[in-house]
């Protein structure tokens, strides 16, 4: 039997809650499944606990809060970038009844195996969250609240796992959410300290260079970070014709003369070479003298694009990453025909890689966004991957109609 979205008793759900529902199914959760599963055999979690990082904190973890977990009957769990639930603590009594549900060590609850939870949630939104009683996906959690938050890697800043304490409605007021964020923000100053210790001395490296940050997915103007240099890093919001310049600059590391450059801004011949010149004098003065070359024009710090991060991510292979990274089309209100093209280029990869997965739950993010809405065959690729019993086919076959009414079809 299967039921659909519908809001908390008291009368609204989460947006990012709502979101989770569907991420869990497109995924093929069913909300009749009675526990999450294990992905981790007995002999696979102890190895993957002795390798796993969080393995240095996971005693002061259940120093600090496992401690009060037992006292208040809930249970603390501690689950890796994966979802899967590496230690789970409580009283005897409460951990039969977590059992029941599945939450023991080895399952994995990522939102996409185990429906919307706090420790998937987490995950998916890298953010502290909680969730109360009936907002997750599945009946037999809904008796539960929990909350959960991240981990990080304090060298790289990666993802490590996420630290959740599961129990009643007491759960989920402000004071717990606190006790977890600090806890697990102890955890990350204790791997700092450890870092620094097992670090051995290196050779001095060379004097870091400026690196250009620039974010123009989904954003009318870009935001730009000059960062390095050992100067305190500055954010600027550039405007529209310095943002499609910037992205063409950093898309052509080798550089664009200005005619090259004029022909990719400028949709007619209306944009002459002095207005250019005019407009990159002010660009240089905004940047600094040194960050903008001339003959070719090209920038001379490294730069970082999120665009360009989605096009590697695609080029690995790692279209989930990539999801993650896509805000949007590059700078959606651009006419400039260099932008039009790595607009088009970007989304037609995306897009393509998407249609080719079969993964009904990314094809989801595709079409409950504002750029993929509309998109009736990513719609007709997602019924598809869904199968015949998925809860989301209503809503897929709504938005189907929908389109064909106003395509006259």
């Amino acid at each position: 039997m299967t039921r659909h979205l519908r809001p908390r008793r008291d009368g609204g759900m989460r947006s990012a809650v709502v979101d989770s529902w569907h991420r869990s199914a497109s995924a093929g959760v069913r909300p009749d499944d009675a526990t999450a599963p294990i992905t981790l055999p007995e002999d696979a979690l102890r190895d993957q606990r002795e390798a796993h990082p969080l393995a240095r904190v996971f005693p002061l973890l259940d120093d600090v809060l496992g401690h009060a977990a037992r006292d208040c009957g809930a249970v603390m769990a501690v689950s890796d970038a994966d979802g899967q639930l590496l230690w789970v603590c409580g009283t005897p009594t409460t951990l039969r009844k977590a059992e029941a549900i599945g939450f023991v060590e080895g399952s994995n609850w990522d939102e996409r195996l185990a429906g919307t939870n706090a420790p998937g949630l987490a995950l998916a939104l890298d953010q502290p969250v909680s969730i109360v009683r009936d907002e997750h996906f599945r009946s037999a959690v809904q008796g539960w609240s929990c909350a959960a938050a991240p981990i990080h890697d304090p060298g790289t800043h990666a993802l490590l796992g996420v630290l959740d304490i599961t129990g009643g409605d007491q759960i989920v007021v402000p004071q717990t959410m606190a006790m977890i964020r600090a806890a697990a923000r102890m955890a990350e100053l204790e791997l700092a300290r450890d870092l620094l210790t097992r670090q051995t001395p290196a050779p001095a490296p060379a004097a870091p260079g400026t690196h250009l940050v620039l974010e123009g997915l989904g954003r009318t103007d870009a935001l730009l970070t000059v960062e390095g240099a050992g100067g305190t890093p500055r954010t600027l919001r550039l405007s529209r014709r310095h943002s499609e310049i910037l992205l063409l600059l950093a898309s052509a590391p080798q550089g664009l003369s200005g005619d090259e450059l004029a022909v990719l801004l400028y949709a007619d011949e209306g944009g002459g070479s002095s207005t250019l010149r005019a407009e990159l004098n002010r660009l240089r003065h905004l940047l600094g003298e040194d960050l903008l070359a001339s003959r070719p024009y090209r920038l001379t710090a490294q730069v970082t694009g999120d665009w360009l991060t989605v096009e590697a991510l695609l080029a690995t292979g790692d279209l989930r990453a990539a999801m993650r990274a896509y805000g949007g089309p590059v700078l959606p209100r651009s006419t400039a025909p260099g932008v039009t093209r790595l607009r088009e280029n970007l989304e037609s990869q995306l897009r393509g890689a998407l249609l080719r997965s079969c993964e009904a739950d990314l094809m989801s993010q595709w079409t409950r966004s504002t750029w993929g809405a509309d998109d009736y065959e990513m719609w007709q690729a997602q019924r598809r991957a869904v199968g015949a019993a998925s809860p989301m086919l209503p809503l897929i076959d709504g938005q189907l109609a929908r389109l064909d009414r106003e395509l006259g079809v």
